[in-house]
């Protein structure tokens, strides 16, 4: 799936698309125990109760692809009869109407979800009408071509409230707030069958996470049973691995922020593109060609990376091993955060035999917010008053 692909089914959660036909939920407190359930068709629900679900529906295919979303295969296994793959398409086929089928999908969340507080689990079915488009790419209301029948799975925390003071109009008066347990932002969900090109994609799923490092590998691997994919913080380490170990001892300043210009200039060419950019390895290896390392490094460079990388298919996500926003050079001592398009204003050299990593200043410096001033204006000062007191005594 792609981002306009993830926008499309977000627009059906709001009240003038609506697709949700039915809503399932289970309150799970701490110890592991379902508190109270939900069955409902979801238009019966009330209106306000229905925007608080479309907000969490919503949030659930939120954030960055390759990040947040991440588009999860089946094996060929979990496609067999007994699979993964054939007990959810059953839970939708069934449009949430089996409570058997229901009961063992709570089951399975409970089982495998890590979370030592409490959590509600909500489930939805939705059937979405595929407008057809014209050559203009614009939807033709009166023309369809396929149904897109899907579930969608949120699993919020519920925590206590704040405690506090508030105002109570009726009596005019500040009270004590009283705490209650409030259903958050979902912790992680799923989309299931994946929406790609469009249509249904029952090989693959869309997974969400809020806290992208965070994997529930028993979810994956139990309930889901797709491949669990490097988080960004694992991509970003094996690149810089990758990197550091193909470089070696030529692993100097200027290569790698050679290297860094070249994948965020790669990223800007790209950045209208629906999917987001994802190196593979004769990618990466090409990049490091582009930004100046020697064929002798990279003669070294397949070897390498296969003992670096499990799995040579996954690829790295652009946007998870570049540093768009700032570079950041760290010493044991000191750090520098410095914008990419400025870069250039730090360079690297040799004084004595000693390396120093030199900052080109500006006559705006500021220690802890005080203004320095420059060695150049104070020069100019200590001239000026030179050109006076000779202009003086010439006089």
């Amino acid at each position: 799936m792609n981002k306009k692909e993830i926008s499309e089914i977000k627009k059906l959660f709001t009240t003038t698309h609506c697709a949700v036909t039915r809503i399932c939920g289970c309150y799970v407190d701490a110890e592991k125990n379902q508190k109270t359930k939900l069955k409902e068709a979801f238009l019966s629900l009330p209106e306000e109760e229905m925007f608080k679900y479309f907000n969490i529906f919503r949030k659930s295919l939120s954030g960055t692809l390759g990040k947040n979303l991440v588009q999860m295969e089946f094996p060929l296994e979990q496609e067999a009869s007994g699979g993964t793959q054939e007990f959810l398409l059953q839970l939708r086929n069934s449009q949430l109407r089996d409570d058997a089928l229901i009961e063992e999908f709570y089951q399975k969340v409970i089982e495998n979800y890590i979370d030592p507080e409490n959590y509600y689990i909500i489930l939805i079915h939705g059937a979405y009408d595929i407008p057809a488009r014209a050559s203009d790419n614009l939807e033709m209301d009166d023309a369809s071509d396929y149904v897109y029948e899907f579930l969608l799975c949120s699993i919020c925390p519920v925590k206590l409230s704040k405690p506090g003071l508030h105002y109570n109009a009726d009596a005019n008066t500040i009270e004590n707030l009283i705490q209650d347990w409030i259903v958050e932002a979902p912790d992680i969900g799923f989309l299931f069958p994946a929406f790609t090109d469009r249509n249904t994609d029952i090989h693959n799923l869309m997974y969400y996470s809020k806290k992208p490092d965070v994997i529930q590998t028993d979810i994956i691997n139990n309930l889901l049973g797709c491949r669990i994919p490097l988080s960004a913080k694992t991509q970003k380490e094996t690149f810089q691995t990758i990197i550091e170990e193909t470089l070696d001892n030529t692993c100097d300043f200027e290569t790698v922020m050679a290297i860094q210009e070249n994948l965020n200039e790669m990223i800007e060419e790209r950045k209208e593109d629906p999917e987001p950019l994802t190196l593979d390895k004769y990618e990466v290896k090409r990049l490091l060609a582009d930004s100046g390392v020697e064929n002798e490094k990279l003669e070294e460079f397949d070897d390498l990376y296969a003992s670096v990388v499990s799995d040579e298919q996954a690829g790295f996500v652009a946007s998870n091993v570049a540093s768009t926003r700032s570079y950041e050079i760290r010493t044991p001592d000191v750090i520098i955060k410095v914008s990419p398009d400025k870069a250039q204003l730090i360079e690297s050299k040799v004084i004595d035999g000693i390396p120093y990593l030199m900052i080109q200043a500006t006559d705006q410096v500021e220690i802890n917010g005080i203004a320095v001033k420059s060695p150049l204006l104070k020069e100019n000062s200590e001239m000026s008053e030179s050109e006076i007191s000779e202009s003086e005594e010439n006089f």
